[in-house]
């Protein structure tokens, strides 16, 4: 019933640049935290950035590169990637905390969505 949709994945080399977006669908209320996770070949998911409130949170490897921005009247989020390097590559992952009215009975319901993941691959 709600949804996050990805955008922007591809390759890229080292040094370069790309941008992430993800938009959010549903009969969406409002939306609390989101945020970009990554989760390379063979490893862990992990948290790149995320915005709530206004206030932004990354890990310390995208620091100073990575830039995470919200337009909430549209829902959506974008990741600004600058200074790539081989080992940003990943599927990134948009993540969101929703609140949204169930199509079925009407009541409000909040849920953590995931998107389908978009892969970037950065070459040396």
């Amino acid at each position: 019933q709600v949804r996050l949709v990805e955008s922007g994945g591809g390759l890229v080399q080292a040094g370069g640049s790309l941008r992430l977006s993800c938009a959010a669908s549903g009969s969406i209320f409002v939306i609390d935290d989101m945020g970009w996770y990554r989760q390379p070949l063979g490893k862990q998911r992990e948290l790149v950035a995320s915005i709530t409130n206004g206030l932004t949170n990354y890990a310390d490897s995208v620091k100073g590169r990575f830039t995470i921005s919200r337009d909430d009247a549209k829902n959506t989020v974008v990741l600004q990637m600058n200074s790539l390097k081989p080992e940003d590559t990943a599927v990134y992952y948009c993540n969101a905390d929703i609140y949204y009215r169930d199509e079925y009975d009407g009541r409000e319901r909040n849920l953590e969505v995931w998107g389908q993941g978009t892969l970037v691959t950065v070459s040396s």
